[in-house]
């Protein structure tokens, strides 16, 4: 036997008798504070919900019996139908790491002109009612082509269309209001979500919370059982890793800008049905409203991580943080205060928990 074959007999040998476990590296980082981090990365929902509890905790006892009262939280969900409509549109936006500063002014102008033409022009409410959805979905559309065929940033793209929209509100309204009484005489269609159902105990519903809530089921739905969710997640968590894994991320930007537009729409009529008049001055703030309920409900700005669910929770502790010290009696900057630092505070977190993942 020659010297090579003794020493192969030998090696072979002591490969047989050595250990047969595979090696295994720990992650000493498992620690109780990573295992929380992780617990909110794959629950985004569970700190808004937290926070929402303690909020109602807090302004139970602060303002009495007043605000746990029947009435008080239904009031708090006519406050917060607008905000948590918009909302939705929003979060479909930011799932793709953008942002659509003009939700808001869309609102307005679909409002404007489903009034404006049901009660001035005189065209019949049912066709004016389909053309102010359309004008939202047309201007959700060309967001979406400025921001996936152009390449522009969503940032800049919307802050542009917000400003020029808002000359369209002027343009056509005219910088009139018109009346409630002239809607509720020619086109009472359009101040059906106002309607209320009595629920007892003074708790009061409105058909605008209802839609809100049917909003939220069709885009969970979307968002969580179709292609064209999954596709909304991959493009706004790694669009290139989504391009070469097939998914068309120009068409999914397209679609989810429109499908935003076309929500923003329902908005305006939602507005017209909450204060009864189509003005071109409805819901001033609802735009930064709207952004301030996606990112304390847990939605990352930078895309691929959020729920409908979080954002009208988030909703709701917008109108909790506004309802609860009003009737505590705080004075309103601090209720601006509390909205601003749960912001900063929200997206503080959302920096946190996104270390997991690098």
């Amino acid at each position: 036997m020659s010297d090579d074959t003794a020493g192969a007999t030998l090696a072979e040998k002591g490969l047989a008798s050595g250990e047969q476990e595979v090696a295994s590296f720990e992650d000493s980082r498992h620690g109780p504070l990573r295992q929380l981090q992780g617990f909110l990365h794959s629950y985004p929902t569970a700190i808004p919900f937290i926070v929402l509890i303690i909020g109602i905790l807090i302004f139970t006892v602060a303002a009495g019996t007043r605000f746990f009262a029947p009435f008080n939280l239904s009031l708090v969900l006519q406050q917060v139908t607008i905000i948590g409509v918009l909302g939705i549109a929003q979060t479909l936006v930011i799932l793709t790491a953008g942002i659509d500063l003009s939700v808001g002014a869309i609102m307005i102008l679909s409002s404007i002109v489903m009034g404006r033409l049901s009660v001035v022009a005189g065209v019949p409410v049912e066709i004016s009612f389909v053309l102010g959805l359309l004008t939202g979905l047309a201007c959700g559309l060309v967001n979406g082509l400025l921001v996936a065929l152009v390449r522009l940033p969503p940032f800049i793209v919307t802050l542009g269309t917000w400003s020029i929209y808002g000359a369209l509100i002027i343009l056509i309204s005219r910088s009139e209001t018109i009346r409630s009484q002239d809607i509720a005489a020619i086109a009472p269609m359009l101040q059906w979500m106002g309607a209320r159902v009595a629920l007892g105990g003074g708790a009061i519903l409105t058909a605008g919370s209802i839609v809100m809530i049917l909003i939220a089921c069709v885009v969970w739905y979307i968002l969580n059982r179709t292609a064209f969710g999954r596709h909304i997640y991959a493009t706004g968590d790694d669009p290139e890793s989504a391009r070469l894994a097939g998914i068309n991320t120009k068409a999914t930007l397209i679609g989810v800008y429109s499908l935003a537009g076309l929500i923003c729409a329902i908005a305006g009529w939602v507005v017209i049905g909450r204060i009864g008049a189509a003005s071109p001055l409805a819901g001033q703030n609802a735009n930064l409203d709207a952004i301030t309920a996606v990112v304390i409900g847990g939605t990352s700005l930078f895309g691929g991580r959020g729920s409908i669910i979080g954002t009208l929770i988030g909703a709701l502790i917008v109108g909790v943080f506004r309802n609860g010290p009003a009737l505590a009696g705080v004075d309103v900057l601090w209720q601006e205060f509390a909205v601003g630092g749960l912001i900063i505070v929200a997206v503080t977190i959302d920096q946190w928990i996104r270390k997991i993942s690098a």
